[in-house]
C-alpha cells in the first residue's frame, strides 16, 4: 500500500506545504517537464477539432442538466443496473463506503484484490481500510503501482506519478521487485511491471474499480484507460466491486459521444483512449459472476445544494486544469494535502470537507483563468474560488491580519487626500530598504514581518519618485502657462 494517506483534516496549510515543496528542485523539474509534454500534446489534438468550443459547450450542458436532475438519473441507473444483474449499494460518506466494500470483499472470501486506478478509492482511503482487515490491494495502473511500491502519494489526477522521473522509478522497481539488474529504458520498466502484475491478474479473484461514467439509460459503467490493466481487472475476477461518486452519472449512452471526445484530448493529449470498457450487469458466459456498485455521496449533496459551487460536480477528472495552472506547476500536487490537487482540488476538497478543513486551498490561485480556458466542460474555477474565499471569510470572521489590512486599504482608497498621504509615507518608509541597480531602478530585497512573504522569492520594485497623477498635474500646469 502507499504511504500515509493524504487527509485534508490533518494536512498542513497550503502555504506551509508549498514552501516545503518549492525547495525540492527535482520534483519541480519533473512536474514542469511532464505538464509541458502533456500540454503540447493536448494543444495538437485540440487544434485538429474545428468544433472544439461547441464540444465544450455540449459537455457543459450535459453535465449541468445531469446535476439539475441528479436524483432522477441516479434512481434510473439503480433500476437498470439491478435489472441487468448488478447490486447497487448507497453510501452516505467515506466511512460507510469503506464498510460496504470491506464487507463485500470478505463475503467473497478474498484476502487480496486487484484495483483499477480510482481517485474515489483514494478519496475514501480504501487501501488503508482493506489493509487494516488483512486484505492486500494491488494497484494495477502503472503510475499507481509506482506510487504504491514507492510508499508515496499521488500528485496528479491522471498521472499520479508525474513527479517521479525514470531513474527514480527504476530505483523503486529494483528495490521492491528485487530486480538489481533492471535497466532504465521505458521498455525495461514496462516489462518489469508487466511481469509483476500478470501473476496478480491470473490469480486474484476479486477486483475493485472506480468509474469514469455511470450510464443511467442502461445501468452500465464506463472506464477509460491507456494500459489494458483495466480491461484485465474488469474481465478476469469472479467478483467486481465498483465505487463511484454520485456525480459520475450521465443520462444517456449517446452522451459518451461528446464526453469521450473531450476527456482523452484534455487528459493525455490522445484522440481516443486505447481502452474504453463499458459493462452492464453480469453475464453467465463472460466476465465477473458477481457485480456490485457502491454509489457514494460523501458531501456531494451539500455541494449540489450550493448554486455557485455546484458546477464543481461537473468535473470529468481530466486534469487539464492542473497542467495549465502556474501554481500547481511550481508546487506539484502534494502541497494540496488531498488526492485532488491543482485548481479542481482547490475548489473540490474544501467542499468535500464541508468547509471545515482545507480552507487555505481556495487561496492557492492567482485567478489567472488558465484553468477555465482548458476545462473541457467549462467549469468556471476562478468564479468558484472567489465564492469559496467569501465563505471562508464569513465563517472565520474578519478579525485577522489580512482582513484588517484590506479594510485599511479600503479606507485609504476612498479618499484622495488619504491616498496621497499614504504614498508619501510609503516612500519615506521604504527609503532605507531600497537598493539601486545599474540603471538607477530601485529594488527592495527584504521586507520585515508579514510583508516578508513578498520578498522571499522575488525582489519588489520600489515606488516611483513621481506618480502618474503628479506628472499629469505638472503637465496641466505647463499647458496653462503656455496658453497664457
Amino acid at each position: 500500500m502507499s504511504g500515509t494517506a493524504l487527509d485534508p483534516k490533518t494536512a498542513p496549510t497550503f502555504p506551509m506545504a508549498a514552501r516545503s515543496m518549492m525547495g525540492d528542485t527535482q520534483l519541480r523539474k519533473n512536474v514542469r517537464h511532464a505538464t509541458d509534454v502533456i500540454q503540447a500534446k493536448r494543444a495538437r489534438v485540440v487544434g485538429e477539432m474545428p468544433d472544439w468550443q461547441e464540444l465544450r459547450e455540449a459537455g457543459k450542458q450535459i453535465r449541468q442538466h445531469t446535476m439539475e436532475h441528479l436524483d432522477f438519473y441516479l434512481e434510473e441507473f439503480e433500476r437498470n443496473c439491478t435489472k441487468a444483474g448488478g447490486v447497487v449499494h448507497w453510501a452516505r460518506d467515506a466511512a460507510e463506503a469503506r464498510q460496504i466494500i470491506v464487507g463485500l470483499v470478505k463475503e467473497a472470501g478474498a484476502q487480496e484484490v486487484i484495483k483499477i486506478k480510482s481517485m474515489t478509492t483514494e478519496e475514501i482511503q480504501l487501501n488503508v481500510a482493506l489493509e487494516a482487515e488483512g486484505i492486500h490491494a494491488y494497484e494495477t495502473d502503472l503510475a499507481e503501482l509506482i506510487i504504491q511500491l514507492g510508499h508515496d502519494q499521488p500528485s496528479h489526477i491522471v498521472v499520479p506519478a508525474l513527479h517521479k522521473n525514470r531513474q527514480q522509478i527504476r530505483e523503486i522497481f529494483r528495490r521492491e521487485m528485487n530486480l538489481p539488474e533492471l535497466g532504465e529504458s521505458p521498455q525495461d520498466l514496462a516489462d518489469a511491471a508487466r511481469r509483476f502484475l500478470r501473476e496478480k491478474f491470473l490469480r486474484v479473484k476479486t477486483g475493485v474499480s472506480g468509474a469514469n461514467f455511470l450510464i443511467a439509460e442502461t445501468g452500465g459503467v464506463c472506464v477509460v484507460e491507456s494500459e489494458g490493466n483495466g480491461r484485465m481487472c474488469l474481465t478476469l475476477p469472479e467478483t467486481l466491486i465498483t465505487v463511484a461518486g454520485i456525480d459520475k452519472v450521465v443520462p444517456r449512452f449517446a452522451d459518451l459521444e461528446v464526453l469521450l471526445q473531450l476527456l482523452p484530448r484534455s487528459a493525455t493529449g490522445e484522440r481516443m483512449n486505447p481502452y474504453n470498457s463499458i459493462w452492464t450487469g453480469v453475464d453467465a458466459a463472460d466476465g465477473p459472476k458477481v457485480f456490485h456498485v457502491v454509489l457514494m455521496d460523501n458531501a456531494r449533496t451539500e455541494i449540489l445544494g450550493d448554486a455557485e459551487g455546484r458546477q464543481t460536480l461537473n468535473c470529468i477528472r481530466c486534469g487539464a486544469c492542473q497542467n495549465a495552472c502556474p501554481v500547481y506547476r511550481q508546487t506539484g500536487g502534494h502541497a494540496y494535502g488531498s488526492v485532488y490537487a491543482g485548481p479542481i482540488g482547490a475548489i473540490l476538497t474544501p467542499q468535500l470537507q464541508e468547509m471545515h478543513h482545507a480552507q487555505t486551498l481556495p487561496y492557492a490561485s492567482s485567478l489567472c483563468g488558465a484553468c477555465y480556458e482548458v476545462c473541457p466542460v467549462k467549469i468556471n474555477i476562478p468564479e468558484v474560488l472567489i465564492h469559496l474565499r467569501n465563505k471562508v471569510v464569513k465563517q472565520n470572521g474578519m478579525l485577522n491580519a489580512e482582513a484588517l489590512a484590506m479594510r485599511a486599504m479600503g479606507i485609504i482608497f476612498r479618499s484622495e487626500r488619504r491616498f496621497r498621504a499614504a504614498q508619501r509615507m510609503g516612500r519615506m518608509a521604504e527609503a532605507p530598504l531600497v537598493r539601486k541597480d545599474g540603471r538607477g531602478q530601485g529594488w527592495i530585497g527584504w521586507l520585515p514581518g508579514l510583508l516578508g512573504g513578498w520578498t522571499q522569492v522575488r525582489d519588489l520594485q520600489s515606488m516611483p519618485e513621481e506618480t502618474f497623477r503628479d506628472w499629469w498635474e505638472k503637465r496641466e500646469k505647463k499647458e496653462v502657462t503656455r496658453g497664457n
